[in-house]
């Protein structure tokens, strides 16, 4: 090939060296330009999302992603196609699905949202990692601490993206209660309590302790035990736990637990007390106490809300799993944004366009499924049992 002047640095004169280092320059500079533009462009790309699910929690993350900017729900897939439509319906999605593996398939989805019964979660979450997909999944991680760790250990081999989406510690009131204890505001923490509570689950599945992997200790303890590992810092192991549970109501729908108490003693020798309750009447409670060597702190989202009222006729939608919509009723307004949904979710989608490591992600679904199989094994033995982490 012929070069305009010789050679590329055949005569490596004053005028050659020069311009050999604008050469240089020219190509760092467009180099430069070029990863800055790149990462600009990522920055800005909207995140496409499937949504694999189309019930309760489907919901609620639909109504935590309408307020995410950049991030479109391309397609939701569900087992019964009525229910996928019924959402895509109500949301604008564009498709529907209920083949599994097509959707997976798909090379145009950055984000899968596994919004699904417990017992499909660790057979929807390999798939997804064989097929090196980016994931998320709501609680609990597992049924179990096995089921848990073969979704761990499938992500972290395939590399790629895992959030657990424990709505509880996104929640704006305890993210605030954070912050108040990392700035040393009530000094070391020694003890926090935790309280979950409804009549009972909206879906039958729920009811049935071999499909759903427990009772109201894994539908809702899952919260409290994430919360309490928020508040005391992930750095201090909790290293056993004490647990009483029973069938107090509702043995004829289930043989699973509907109510359970539980003790966790942490490695700094701090306590974490969780109740949790399917039989507990007038919708959600949901409420914390943290309590440290220089002060305590409060979070109550769903009796202590901003709005009371007292209607003869009826009021609406009152309160997740409400009883009643008259008499004296506390509304809570924009749960998703109460409860944790639309923070956990922009969160998530900004790890997924920045390449960020989510603050939430199976590990920490791992930890809380190991806690509550030491919980169970407490419940038959009655007596402290050993966390091994």
């Amino acid at each position: 090939m012929a070069y305009p002047g010789g050679q590329p640095g055949a005569a490596l004169g004053a005028a050659g060296g020069v311009g050999l280092t604008y050469n240089w320059l020219g190509r760092m500079i467009s180099s430069i330009v070029q990863s800055a533009w790149w990462k600009v462009s990522r920055a800005m790309r909207t995140v496409r999302i499937a949504m694999l699910g189309a019930g309760f929690v489907a919901e609620f993350y639909m109504q935590g992603l309408k307020d995410v900017p950049d991030q479109e729900v391309v397609v939701v897939w569900s087992r019964t196609e009525a229910t996928a439509r019924k959402l895509a319906s109500r949301w604008g999605i564009p498709e529907v699905s209920t083949d599994l593996d097509h959707t997976i398939a798909r090379d145009d989805i950055d984000l899968y949202l596994i919004a699904l019964p417990n017992f499909l979660h660790k057979e929807v979450a390999v798939k997804l990692a064989r097929a090196r997909r980016h994931q998320v999944c709501t609680k609990p991680l597992g049924r179990n601490a096995r089921e848990a760790r073969e979704m761990l250990d499938a992500v972290q081999e395939a590399g790629v993206l895992h959030g657990y989406a424990e709505t509880e510690v996104f929640a704006p009131a305890v993210v605030r209660a954070g912050e108040i204890i990392r700035s040393g505001g009530i000094g070391r923490v020694l003890w926090v309590r935790s309280r979950e509570s409804h009549f009972g689950p909206h879906s039958p599945w729920f009811w049935d302790a071999d499909l759903a992997g427990g009772g109201a200790l894994l539908d809702m303890g899952c919260h409290c035990i994430e919360a309490a590992r928020f508040f005391f810092g992930k750095d201090i192991q909790p290293v056993e736990v004490m647990a009483w549970g029973d069938t107090l109501y509702h043995r004829d729908k289930t043989r699973a637990e509907d109510n359970t108490l539980a003790i966790i003693r942490f490695a700094d020798g701090g306590i974490a007390h969780l109740e949790v309750s399917w039989t507990s009447r007038g919708g959600l409670d949901l409420r914390n106490e943290i309590h440290g060597t220089h002060g305590a702190i409060f979070t109550d989202v769903t009796r202590g809300t901003s709005i009371e009222a007292f209607t003869l006729g009826s009021s609406g939608y009152v309160v997740e799993k409400g009883e009643s919509d008259r008499g004296w009723v506390k509304p809570v307004p924009e749960e998703a944004f109460v409860y944790g949904y639309q923070a956990e979710m922009k969160h998530f989608v900004e790890c997924v366009r920045e390449g960020k490591t989510p603050r939430e992600t199976y590990y920490d679904g791992y930890v809380v499924n190991v806690i509550i199989d030491a919980a169970y094994r407490s419940m038959k033995s009655r007596r402290w049992e050993t966390i091994s982490l």
